[in-house]
């Protein structure tokens, strides 16, 4: 339950407390805070307004004689009645309990936090994994709409898999990879994360097993464990997963595949070597186990490009291969896609259509443009160029202000820097402190709940203005709380 739609008038004529009654009432009667909704404690109203305890207090008193909410020991305060069921003589339904009995797993409550948090302009925001505003290629973008272009653009439905003229695109653009693949092969998705969700809804029998690294992205969303799957965590090191065990893994605990993402991982930023992804294909091909490759940010590399991802290998139609532009391009598209074999990509097509009868054409057709024009390359060169001169900068940051406090790793494109707290404190601690103050983290335990000396830290959103801020502000927080 958010309060930041509303802003009290300290100067009106109008009581405060009254303010606040009105508001909640609103809220109530407007059918906004359903009956069985749980009111924030009185603490978290008094931060949330801004006001004493004893204001309050006094609007929910005024509720309460409404006959609005009621108060239960050592359970809170809850919405009990509402325009509806004060007027007719059965009672509304209780969209709580609705909510509560969805198929679809809630968000980590950090992760809600961090949801919530983001939509506020003024925070700094040190872990969001997004390019930051002023890197994304808005003039460009707007120039694109204006050209003329050769090729027929629709705002109607686009085919099953999409747009034609996107997915050859992409089989061009992927041949730069090593991945040799027809547009047949290829389905347009609404980003990466929809790739996912509809291979759980497609492929994948309920209690079977998901494995992945530890940490991973995918424990930060709910996608296979709502579709009734288990994630099971496999152990990295600085080359990326270690694969030696799957086999053994697979037998025991039902193993239908493997999520991995070898090239500049998320939270890690670890680069998986070209002799680790060998050694993770034969022992997958081995054991037969199918693989979903994650290549996000594998156009994102500074120095050197990384090795060919695990797709440009595979010989046997092993992987499910998915790409996005949401990191380059900008997430607002909502563009990625996925490559597989041929039945495979007709049957997660005919699942999309079910769900959103295909994905922005809009969208895909500005993407087929950047690809179809060479203007994609020259765009990635620049953001290669800017994202290192960010990670130099954060690097030298850290450099300055957190060698006694932590140790990171050194990234070679991507996002991400791993940053590992020597001495064991409250990480929930830190990250609500450093909330308070409009610092925002990422903290290791969204993408392991056991990880409780880690952040995931983002060199790609925040100004550097903020960044340097930020980190200052943040390595004086790992000090307060080490002392």
């Amino acid at each position: 339950m958010s309060e930041n739609d509303f802003t009290l008038n300290k100067s009106s004529l109008i009581p405060l407390h009254q303010q606040i009654y009105e508001f909640m009432k609103r809220k109530i009667m407007n059918g906004e805070w359903t009956v069985g909704t749980k009111i924030p404690t009185q603490r978290d109203l008094a931060k949330n307004f801004n006001v004493n305890r004893s204001t309050i207090v006094y609007a929910l008193d005024e509720l309460s004689a409404d006959g609005l909410i009621e108060s239960k020991v050592g359970k809170g305060t809850f919405v009990v009645n509402n325009t509806w069921s004060l007027l007719a003589s059965i009672p509304p339904p209780d969209w709580n309990s609705y909510v509560k009995s969805g198929s679809y797993q809630p968000n980590i409550k950090t992760i809600q936090e961090i949801n919530r948090a983001e939509t506020n302009p003024n925070i700094i925001r040190l872990g969001t994994g997004e390019l930051s505003p002023e890197l994304l290629p808005v003039k460009e973008m707007q120039q694109m709409f204006k050209r003329d272009s050769p090729n027929t653009f629709s705002l109607g439905y686009s085919e099953p898999k999409g747009s034609i003229y996107l997915r050859e695109n992409i089989s061009n653009y992927l041949k730069m990879k090593k991945i040799d693949v027809s547009p047949a092969s290829i389905m347009i998705v609404s980003g990466g994360l929809q790739a996912l969700q509809l291979i759980s809804l497609g492929l994948l029998h309920r209690d079977s097993t998901v494995f992945l690294e530890t940490p991973s992205y995918l424990n930060s969303v709910h996608v296979f464990q709502s579709a009734g799957m288990n994630l099971l965590g496999i152990p990295m090191d600085d080359e990326g997963i270690r694969p030696e065990s799957l086999g053994r893994l697979k037998k025991q605990h039902n193993g239908a595949l493997l999520y991995t993402i070898p090239t500049f991982h998320n939270p890690t930023g670890i680069l998986m070597s070209e002799t680790r992804r060998k050694d993770l294909m034969d022992v997958c091909m081995k054991e037969k186990l199918p693989i979903i490759e994650d290549d996000v940010y594998g156009d994102l590399w500074f120095e050197t490009p990384p090795p060919n991802p695990l797709k440009s290998i595979d010989g046997q139609g092993l992987i499910l291969y998915i790409g996005s532009m949401s990191k380059t391009l900008g997430p607002g598209l909502r563009i990625g896609w996925v490559v597989g074999p041929e039945p495979v990509i007709d049957r997660l097509a005919d699942i999309k259509m079910q769900t959103d009868y295909g994905s922005s054409s809009l969208s895909q057709f500005i993407v087929a443009e950047w690809l179809s024009s060479g203007l994609y390359d020259e765009y990635v060169k620049k953001i290669r160029t800017k994202l290192r001169f960010r990670r130099d900068f954060m690097l030298e940051i850290l450099n300055d202000h957190f060698k006694p406090l932590a140790t990171w790793n050194f990234p070679q494109g991507g996002f991400y820097i791993w940053l590992n707290i020597k001495n064991q404190i409250s990480i929930r601690k830190l990250f609500k402190k450093a909330l308070i103050e409009g610092i925002l983290l990422n903290p290791g335990t969204i993408y392991d709940r056991h990880n409780q000396v880690h952040l995931r830290l983002s060199y790609a959103y925040a100004s550097l203005h903020d960044l340097k801020k930020g980190l200052i502000r943040l390595s004086e927080l790992i000090k307060e709380f080490t002392d």
